[in-house]
C-alpha cells in the first residue's frame, strides 16, 4: 500500500470537507453566529439568511433541520462540521472500499464505473438497482427525463445510505438524519468531493481494510498539528493522541498474547506456523517451569476469550485479534460460516472516545468477517465496539419515566404512575440506583474514556438492563423506544468496563499531564498517584485491572521511559515483581515511520498479572536503526533472555537486558555515589527571565570575585554570582557562562515566587563539579572554582577530593553505567545517587586524581583562547612578536594537537583504571573521549572568524593586545578608563565604540580599515599583505564563500558586512554585546555599537560622525556616477553606471528615512540598565537594530 497517496489526500480532504458542510449548513440558515429562525407556510419552510434574503425548502426537511439545529447547539458549530465533514468522508470511504471489494448487493460501483474514468456505474444501471426505500418510479422519471443526473444520483446515493444502514448502522445513519441535509449538490461534476475521492487513491491502494486507519491517521494530522504542544481540550484529545500502529507490532502484540495463551494450553497447535511474530518462550529452570505447567489450563474454550482494545482508533488490533481467533476456531472445527459471528458477538470489544475512530474500527472488523461470510451484513451482528457517550444530557428522572420498567411493558401495557409514586418506587430499585450511577459516572465520557471504572459487580444487572432496552427499542411505545435509544449507549459502554478479559491490547494515547486539563489532571491524580504523568502509563495500570485473571495479559506499545525513569520506579516495579512481564520489543525511535524525528521512543511488551521468581523473558533490541525495525525484530540477532529479577533493585529496577554479567555486578557494589560524596540540586529562582542573565549581558563590575560565603558575597555589595545552569555536555573544564542576581533585594524578591526553592546552602560558593541534568550528548561533569551558585538543572558534586570523584564521572565505564541506567538524558541527581561508586585502592585513587588535576589544568589553559571566558581571554593566534599569521596558526593547531594528545592520554588512563575497579577489564572502555571540552569548543568557533571578533573587541576597547583578558566591560565606562589600564598602548581603541560596517569605503576608521591596521600591528607591515591574504582564504575556507579575483580586503569587508553578525550572534547565544545598528535591508550605513560603552549621546554622535557626513557623501557620488553616464560612449558601460545609480537611490532613501528615526531617538537620549538585560534593552530602539525579532522574541516597536 502507498500511503503516501493518502498522506496527501487526507488533510486536503478535511479541509475540503468541513468547507463543504459549512456552506451546506448556511444554505439552511445556520452559521457560527447564529441559527435562523424557520417558518412553516402550507407544505413550505421559509429561512430568513444572513444576506437578508428569504429561501423556501420543503416542509418535510422541517425535521431534520430542527434535529441540526440542535446538534449544532449542543456541540458547537465547529465540531459540528467537523463531525459532519468525518461522517461523510466516513461514509464515502467505506463506499468506496466496499465497491471495489464486490461486497455491495446489487454489484455495481456507486461512486465510480469500472470502464468509464469518470463515470458512476450506478447512474448507468440505475433501472436495474432494487435498495430499500427506492422510489423505482421517480427513479425512471428521472433517467428518461436526460437532465436530471444531479438529482437522480444524489437520491441513488442516499438510497445505497439508507441501504447499508441495516448492516452498518453505526456508520450510516437512519432516513430522517440531519446530516443528510449537509451532502452537497453537485456530486457528479468533475470537482465534486466524491471525484476527488476516486482519483486522489487508486483502486489498489483499497485492497487491505488497513487503508481505513491510515485514512483516519492522516486526516487528523493537521488537527494534531493545532493541538500539540498546549493544553489540550477534551473534544481535541482524540487528534492530539491518535497514533496508527505499524502492522507488524500489532502482529506482535496479539500473537504474544491471544496466540500465546492458546499455545501455553495447546503446545503443538498449528497456531504457532501461522505467526510470524509470535516469539518462542526463554527456556525456563525446572522449578520455574514446574510453577507454569500448574496454572496453565487444561483447555480452552474459544467462545470465553475475550479480548479488549481500551483505546481502539481505527481498529487495526482489532482486526488483528480476528485473525488469530480465527484460526483458533478453525483449529477447534468449527463451521466457517458460524466464526465470524462468533468472533465479533463474544470474542472482541473495542472502546475510543472518538466516534469517527469507532465507526472506523466497527466497519474494519465488518469487512474482514465479510471476507469470511457473504452473508454477514444480513445476521444482525451487535458489534462490541464503540465510541463511549456521554452522559451529561441525560435527565434521570425523565428516562426512569419515559422508560416505565416498573410496568407491565412486557405485555404491551404502560403502568402510569403519579410522580410521587414513581419516584417513591425507584428509589428502592437497584436498576434505578445503577441508571443514576451510570449518568454520573458518564457525564466526562469523551474525556476519561476507558479509564473510567465501572464495578464488576454491576456486569450481571447491567446485562439484563441491556436486554430490556433492546426489547424496549423494538417493542416499547413511542416514548419508551426513545428513552431506551438514549439510554443504551451508555449501558452498552457499561458492560463492556464492567466486563473482565483475557487479553488487554493495546496502543494507548500518549500525553504528559501538562497537557491535561485541570478536571483531567485533578481526577487522574487521585486515581493514579504512582502513573499520573501521563495517560499510556495510567492506562498501563488500568489495563491491569480489567484483566479476568492472573493468566491474563496485558499487550501494549508505548512510550519506552517507563523502562528506566524514576518516576516510573513504582509502575516498574509492579510490572516486574508484582506482575510478569512475557517478553518486551525495545522499539526506540523510528518505530512509527508516520512521525519524524525522536518524537516517539517506544516499546512494546506483554506482561500477566502473576509472579514467578527467577522466570526469564525474551527481550528483542530494534533501536539500533531508526528504520528497518521490522527487520530488525525478525534477524532474531538481538534477542536477550534474561529474568528481571537480576536488574539493580538500587536503581529502581531500569529494564537493562542487555547487560553482561560484569556490569551487573558493577552495578551491584556495595557503595553508591551517595554514600561516598555529597550529591545536591540547587536554585530554583521562580522566574529564569528576571534573575539569571550571561554573564557579558551585565556589568563586570558588579559581578563578584573570589567569594566563599553568603556573607561575603554580601559585603562585597555584588549584584551577580557566577552560575552553574547545565547546558550543553561539557566535561572537566569550562568556563560557566551565566550569573545570578543574589543580592539581599533579588533574594526578597525571589522568595515571593511560587516555586523558589534554594536547597544545599551550606555548599553555595564551594568547589566542585557540576553537570547538565538533561544533556542530549551524554553525562558530563566539569571542575568549579570557589564562588559559584549552582542551579536545579545543573547539579553538583563536593567532595574531600574532588579531583578523583570528577575523574571517575567523566570515565567512559561510568558515562557507559550511566546511559544504561538513564537512556533518556535525563541525568538526575538522586538516579546519580545511587549509582555505583567504584571500589578504589590508595594508589588507584591518587593517580586518577592526578589526571583529572592535570586534565582540569590543560583545559583551564586552553579556556583563555575562548572569548565567551570571562577570566584572561586572549586570542591563540595573537602573541607578541611579528611574523606571518599561517605559522601563528600551524603553532596554535599544533598547541591545541599536543594538549589533545596528552588528554588523549590522561583519559585513557582514567578510564581502564576505573574500567578495573568495577570489574569490567580494559578492552571495553579504554577509548578517551575528546569532544564536549574545551578543545573542540576552540576549533569549533573558527579560529579566524573569532580572530575577527577579538579584533572588533579590540577595537572597542573590551580587549588589547597589550594584555590578556578584559580592560572595558562595565557600564559607563570611556577611553579614560581604558588609558588607565594601558597607558601606552600598542593599538588604540576607538574613542566612543561606534564601528561603521559598510560594504564600501565611506570612512577611513570603518571595521575593515581598523583590521588592517590591526594585522599590521600586531605582526608588522613587511608581511601584511601576505596576512590579509592568509585571513581572507581562511575566511572563504570556514566563513563565507569565494569570490573569483576578489581582494583580500575586499573579502574581509564582505565577511564582516555579510556574516559577521550572524557569527556574533551565534557565539553570544542571541544576547549580542557587539549592536548592529542598520538603516535597512539596503544596507546604506551599518555600524557596531559596544553595549558596555553605550552612552545617552551615543546615537547622537552616531548620526553627527557618520550618518549626516554618508548622506553628503553618497549624494556627491551619486551625482559623479550621473555624470559618468551622461558621459559614456558605451552601452553597456551605461547600463552598469545605470544599475549601479538604482541601488544608490534606494540607499539614499533608506538612509533618509534611517537619519529621521535616529534623530527622533538621539533626542529621547535613550539610557540603559545593563540589569535588565540584552533582550529588554535591545529592544528599547526600535527598528534601528539589526535582528530585533530573533534577540528580543518579538517585532521592533
Amino acid at each position: 500500500m502507498n500511503t503516501g497517496n493518502i498522506k496527501k489526500y487526507a488533510p486536503r480532504a478535511r479541509t475540503r470537507f468541513i468547507e463543504t458542510m459549512t456552506r451546506q449548513a448556511a444554505r439552511y440558515g445556520i452559521t457560527k453566529e447564529r441559527v435562523a429562525p424557520a417558518e412553516v407556510r402550507g407544505d413550505v419552510m421559509l429561512i430568513s439568511a444572513l444576506d437578508g434574503q428569504t429561501h423556501s425548502f420543503s416542509k418535510a426537511l422541517r425535521g431534520p433541520r430542527e434535529a441540526l439545529a440542535k446538534w449544532v447547539t449542543q456541540l458547537g458549530f465547529e465540531q459540528a462540521m467537523e463531525q459532519a465533514a468525518y461522517s461523510w468522508l466516513n461514509r464515502l470511504c467505506a463506499i468506496r472500499f466496499m465497491e471495489l471489494k464486490g461486497y455491495l448487493d446489487h454489484g455495481r460501483r456507486v461512486l465510480s464505473h469500472p470502464d468509464h474514468e469518470g463515470g458512476f456505474q450506478i447512474l448507468d444501471d440505475c433501472l436495474e438497482i432494487d435498495l430499500p426505500g427506492l422510489d423505482t418510479t421517480r427513479v425512471r422519471e428521472l433517467k428518461l427525463d436526460g437532465t436530471q443526473d444531479e438529482a437522480l444520483y444524489r437520491e441513488l446515493l442516499l438510497a445505497q445510505c439508507h441501504a447499508l444502514h441495516e448492516a452498518i448502522p453505526f456508520l450510516f445513519e437512519p432516513l430522517d438524519d440531519a446530516s443528510e441535509l449537509l451532502l452537497p449538490d453537485n456530486l457528479t461534476k468533475t470537482d465534486s468531493l466524491i471525484r476527488e475521492l476516486v482519483e486522489a487513491i487508486p483502486e489498489e491502494d483499497w485492497q487491505d481494510v488497513e487503508v481505513i486507519g491510515w485514512l483516519y491517521q492522516f486526516y487528523i494530522a493537521e488537527k494534531k498539528g493545532e493541538v500539540i504542544g498546549k493544553v489540550v481540550k477534551s473534544e481535541d484529545i482524540p487528534a492530539a493522541t491518535q497514533l496508527f500502529t505499524p502492522n507488524w507490532i500489532v502482529q506482535y502484540l496479539v500473537q504474544n498474547s491471544v496466540g500465546r495463551q492458546w499455545l501455553q494450553t495447546y503446545p503443538d497447535s498449528p497456531l504457532k506456523g501461522e505467526m510470524p511474530y509470535y516469539i518462542e518462550p526463554a527456556e525456563q529452570e525446572p522449578e520455574v517451569q514446574a510453577q507454569l505447567d500448574a496454572i496453565t489450563p487444561a483447555s480452552i474454550d474459544p467462545e470465553t476469550i475475550k479480548v479488549l482494545d481500551p483505546a481502539c482508533g481505527s481498529g487495526h488490533i482489532l482486526v488483528e485479534a480476528y485473525n488469530v481467533l480465527k484460526a483458533i476456531y478453525e483449529e477447534r472445527g468449527y463451521r466457517s460460516r458460524d466464526i465470524p459471528k462468533l468472533i465479533l458477538e463474544s470474542n472482541l470489544f473495542g472502546l475510543d472516545i472518538d466516534d469517527r475512530a469507532a465507526q472506523l474500527a466497527g466497519f474494519a472488523l465488518l469487512m474482514k468477517a465479510r471476507e469470511d461470510d457473504r452473508r454477514i451484513f444480513t445476521r444482525g451482528i451487535r458489534l462490541n465496539v464503540m465510541a463511549l457517550q456521554s452522559s451529561q444530557y441525560l435527565d434521570v428522572s425523565t428516562l426512569w419515566r419515559n422508560l416505565n420498567l416498573t410496568g407491565d411493558w412486557h405485555q404491551g401495557q404502560s403502568q402510569s404512575l403519579f410522580e410521587g409514586e414513581q419516584k417513591e418506587l425507584s428509589s428502592n430499585d437497584n436498576t434505578y440506583k445503577v441508571i443514576v450511577d451510570l449518568i454520573e459516572r458518564f457525564q466526562d465520557a469523551k474525556t476519561f474514556g476507558s479509564l473510567i471504572e465501572v464495578p464488576n459487580s454491576f456486569e450481571a444487572l447491567l446485562k439484563t438492563l441491556l436486554e430490556d432496552l433492546t426489547e424496549l427499542s423494538n417493542r416499547g411505545d413511542t416514548i419508551q423506544k426513545t428513552a431506551a435509544k438514549q439510554l443504551m449507549p451508555v449501558v452498552q459502554q457499561a458492560c463492556i468496563l464492567a466486563n473482565s478479559y483475557n487479553s488487554i491490547v493495546a496502543n494507548p494515547p500518549y500525553m504528559g499531564s501538562s497537557y491535561f486539563e485541570k478536571s483531567l489532571k485533578k481526577e487522574l491524580s487521585e486515581r493514579y498517584k504512582t502513573t499520573r504523568t501521563d495517560l499510556y502509563a495510567i492506562f498501563i495500570e488500568r489495563n491491569a485491572k480489567l484483566t479476568k485473571d492472573s493468566l491474563s495479559t496485558v499487550s501494549m506499545v508505548t512510550r519506552q521511559d517507563w523502562m528506566h525513569t524514576s518516576s516510573y520506579s513504582d509502575l516498574r516495579g509492579k510490572i516486574l515483581k508484582k506482575w510478569q512481564l512475557n517478553s518486551l520489543v525495545q522499539l526506540g525511535s523510528g518505530g512509527f515511520p508516520s512521525l519524524s524525528g525522536e518524537v516517539v521512543q517506544a516499546a512494546a511488551f506483554i506482561f500477566n498479572t502473576w509472579h514467578v521468581k527467577n522466570y526469564k523473558q525474551v527481550y528483542v533490541d530494534c533501536t539500533s536503526k531508526k528504520a528497518g525495525k521490522e527487520g530488525l525484530f525478525k534477524g532474531h540477532r538481538n534477542r536477550f533472555d534474561c529474568s528481571s529479577d537480576r536488574f539493580p533493585s538500587s536503581l529502581g529496577n531500569p529494564v537493562l537486558y542487555f547487560l553482561k554479567e560484569e556490569e551487573l555486578n558493577a552495578f551491584s557494589l556495595s557503595k553508591s555515589f551517595g554514600e561516598v560524596v555529597t550529591l545536591r540540586e540547587g536554585v530554583h529562582t521562580g522566574d529564569n527571565e528576571a534573575f539569571i542573565r550571561f554573564w557579558w549581558e551585565v556589568s563586570e563590575k558588579t559581578i563578584s570575585k573570589e567569594c566563599m560565603s553568603v556573607e561575603c558575597f554580601d559585603r562585597g555589595k555584588w549584584k551577580w554570582a557566577p552560575y552553574n545552569k547545565g547546558g550543553t555536555t561539557s566535561r572537566w573544564y569550562d568556563p560557566t557562562d551565566f550569573v545570578l542576581a543574589y543580592d539581599a533585594p533579588s533574594r526578597r524578591k525571589m522568595e515571593k515566587i511560587k516555586g523558589h526553592v534554594r536547597p544545599s546552602q551550606s555548599l553555595y560558593f564551594k568547589e566542585g563539579g557540576t553537570w547538565s541534568d538533561v544533556a542530549t550528548k551524554g553525562f558530563g561533569v566539569r571542575y568549579y572554582e570557589e564562588g559559584h551558585l549552582f542551579d536545579g538543572a545543573g547539579p553538583v558534586v563536593i567532595s574531600e577530593n574532588i579531583a578523583k570523584d570528577i575523574s571517575i564521572m567523566n570515565s567512559l565505564p561510568f558515562r557507559v553505567l550511566c546511559a544504561y541506567a538513564m537512556p533518556n538524558l535525563h541525568f538526575k541527581c538522586g538516579t546519580i545517587k545511587k549509582m555505583p561508586y567504584p571500589e578504589l585502592g590508595v594508589a588507584e585513587s591518587e593517580r586518577i586524581a592526578e589526571c583529572g588535576c592535570k586534565i582540569i589544568a590543560c583545559l583551564k589553559a586552553a579556556s583563555s583562547y575562548i572569548e565567551t571566558n570571562r577570566l584572561n581571554f586572549s586570542h591563540i593566534l595573537v602573541k607578541r612578536d611579528v611574523g606571518k599569521i599561517e605559522e601563528k596558526h600551524h603553532e596554535a593547531n599544533a598547541e591545541l594537537l599536543k594538549t589533545k594528545k596528552n588528554i588523549e592520554n590522561l583519559e585513557r588512563e582514567v578510564n581502564e583504571t576505573v574500567s578495573l575497579s568495577y570489574g569490567l577489564g580494559t578492552m571495553l572502555y579504554d577509548e578517551p573521549s575528546l569532544e564536549n571540552n574545551v578543545v573542540s569548543k576552540i576549533k569549533d568557533n573558527g579560529l579566524f572568524s573569532s580572530l575577527v571578533s577579538y579584533v572588533i573587541g579590540c577595537m572597542m576597547g573590551r580587549y588589547s593586545p597589550d594584555k590578556p583578558g578584559l580592560i572595558l566591560a562595565s557600564q559607563g565606562e570611556t577611553i579614560h578608563d581604558y588609558l588607565a589600564q594601558i597607558p601606552e598602548p600598542s593599538f588604540v581603541p576607538d574613542k566612543n565604540a561606534i564601528i561603521p560596517l559598510t560594504d564600501q569605503e565611506w570612512f577611513p576608521d570603518d571595521a575593515t580599515n581598523r583590521f588592517r591596521d590591526f594585522v599590521r600591528t600586531g605582526w608588522g607591515e613587511e608581511h601584511l599583505q601576505e596576512n590579509l591574504d592568509f585571513v581572507s582564504e581562511s575566511l572563504c575556507l570556514h566563513a563565507i564563500k569565494p569570490k573569483k579575483g576578489e581582494a583580500a580586503l575586499d573579502t574581509i569587508r564582505r565577511y564582516l558586512s555579510t556574516q559577521f553578525y550572524k557569527d556574533h550572534l551565534r557565539t553570544y547565544k542571541k544576547r549580542p554585546i557587539y549592536w548592529l545598528f542598520s538603516s535597512g535591508k539596503q544596507k546604506a550605513f551599518e555600524c557596531l555599537v559596544y553595549l558596555h560603552r553605550y552612552n545617552e549621546s551615543t546615537l547622537a554622535e552616531m548620526r553627527t560622525d557618520y550618518v549626516i557626513p554618508l548622506t553628503t557623501r553618497l549624494a556627491s557620488y551619486v551625482e559623479k556616477l550621473e555624470q559618468d553616464k551622461e558621459a559614456s560612449t558605451s552601452a553597456a558601460e551605461a547600463k552598469s553606471i545605470e544599475k549601479e545609480l538604482d541601488k544608490l537611490y534606494k540607499q539614499q532613501a533608506e538612509l533618509n528615512a534611517f537619519d529621521e528615526k535616529l534623530r527622533h531617538y538621539a533626542d529621547q537620549r535613550v539610557s540603559l540598565d545593563l540589569d535588565d538585560g540584552v533582550k529588554v534593552n535591545y529592544g528599547k530602539f526600535g527598528d534601528l537594530l539589526a535582528n530585533v525579532k530573533e534577540i528580543t522574541g518579538s517585532k521592533s516597536e
